[in-house]
């Protein structure tokens, strides 16, 4: 009997987690009260989190990031606008441009974004296309052929409501990440404070964005855009750096001010906290159902801090996962022809190797351990018997 208790024990060990294993806790998910959130890895294209990431939003001011980028692959910075009537009796947030004035494209960018003036968005949108209309078709064509946004749709370069102005969580982040990669924009993007110089306005723009112009401080922040109307409510774009983590986080609709700045402080200390880049070789070869595959280059990936996992579908797409199972980004691989599989070949299977590696050793160890301890007692009970 006593030797039937020390085999259950061995067996009871090796059903409990590792001392290691417990310690780790997986990564907490934030709780936000915006209706949509969507935090994205710059570097990586890899989704760190999101809410209702692909939902019907109306982005407001947040428009103002799309039209900046098309505005700068297509216009001449140096290029002087001149403020129609339309521009000059524009609703909503301005920079006080006077019929007639004349102004850079550069200024007005400033304007836009800094300021977020509507009337600065309009003169910029006929200065680059005639007019708000044809403004609307080209920005939506590009942004689909550039961006490769599936559920945008502008009317207007401001963002003032209109039941078909609308785009996602998703589709913000993946603009802002594409706006960033513009060196003027992301000076402008991340303007704290800029003198204006206008017709009938002098004064020091501030941004609006309180964690970038540190009302709100927060470490890291590069840039950021705020947003509202009634329909929209409450909106806001931020990106941050820690180390070697370039975040931008995006959220959506939320009644209060103080919402989407808690909401964006949670989902920024998430990405911080919780991942990290690795690189993957292109000399790794990925092996799944007798099949080899690899990356045609080094590739920079985002990792979970907490034992994330990797997997290889069988045409040839090596997924990256977190430790909660959430899909961080997808690689296409190369089918290596010809290649013989050999030991040193990663067999990935739903789990990663760091987590292969300790579900196997631990157990191995635990029960070598209690073999070792179990075997002088099993001779111990017998000779009592005797």
């Amino acid at each position: 009997m006593k030797i039937l208790k020390v085999f259950s024990l061995i067996i009871l060990l090796w059903s409990i987690p590792s001392i290691s294993e417990a310690a780790e806790s997986t990564e907490v998910k934030p709780q936000i009260i915006s209706e949509a959130a969507f935090l994205l890895d710059n570097d990586t294209g890899a989704v760190l989190f999101q809410q209702n990431g692909d939902e019907k939003m109306y982005p407001a001011s947040l428009t103002k990031i799309a039209t900046a980028i098309y505005a700068l692959e297509k216009g001449n910075l140096t290029d002087k606008v001149t403020i129609s009537e339309n521009a000059y009796s524009t609703d909503g947030t301005k920079v006080y441009l006077e019929l007639g004035e004349e102004v850079t494209l550069k200024h007005l960018l400033e304007g836009m974004l800094v300021n977020s003036g509507n009337d600065a968005a309009v003169a910029i949108a006929e200065y680059l296309d005639g007019t708000v209309d044809q403004f609307a078709e080209n920005i939506n064509s590009f942004l689909q052929k550039k961006v490769k946004v599936k559920s945008t749709h502008f009317t207007n370069p401001s963002g003032l409501y209109n039941d078909n102005h609308y785009t996602t969580a998703q589709d913000l982040a993946l603009i802002t990440q594409y706006a960033l990669k513009n060196p003027t924009f992301l000076e402008i993007f991340g303007t704290k404070e800029l003198e204006w110089d206008g017709l009938t306005w002098d004064t020091t723009l501030i941004s609006h964005h309180q964690m970038l112009n540190g009302e709100r401080p927060y470490d890291g922040i590069i840039g950021g855009k705020t947003g509202y109307v009634n329909e929209s409510k409450q909106t806001l774009a931020t990106t941050a750096v820690n180390g070697d983590m370039n975040l931008t986080a995006i959220v959506l609709k939320a009644d209060y001010k103080e919402d989407v700045y808690m909401d964006t402080k949670l989902l920024l200390d998430y990405g911080f906290a919780n991942f990290t880049h690795s690189e993957i070789s292109s000399n790794q070869n990925f092996s799944v159902e007798q099949t080899s595959y690899k990356l045609p280059a080094n590739t920079e990936i985002t990792v979970s801090k907490q034992n994330g996992k990797e997997e290889v579908t069988s045409s040839g797409t090596l997924l990256i996962e977190s430790s909660e199972g959430d899909l961080l980004q997808t690689l296409s691989l190369e089918k290596v022809e010809n290649f013989p599989l050999q030991a040193s070949d990663v067999e990935v299977a739903a789990v990663s190797s760091n987590e292969q590696n300790r579900h196997i050793f631990i157990p191995i160890l635990i029960l070598g351990v209690m073999l070792v301890l179990g075997f002088p007692l099993i001779r111990w009970v017998q000779r009592r018997r005797i």
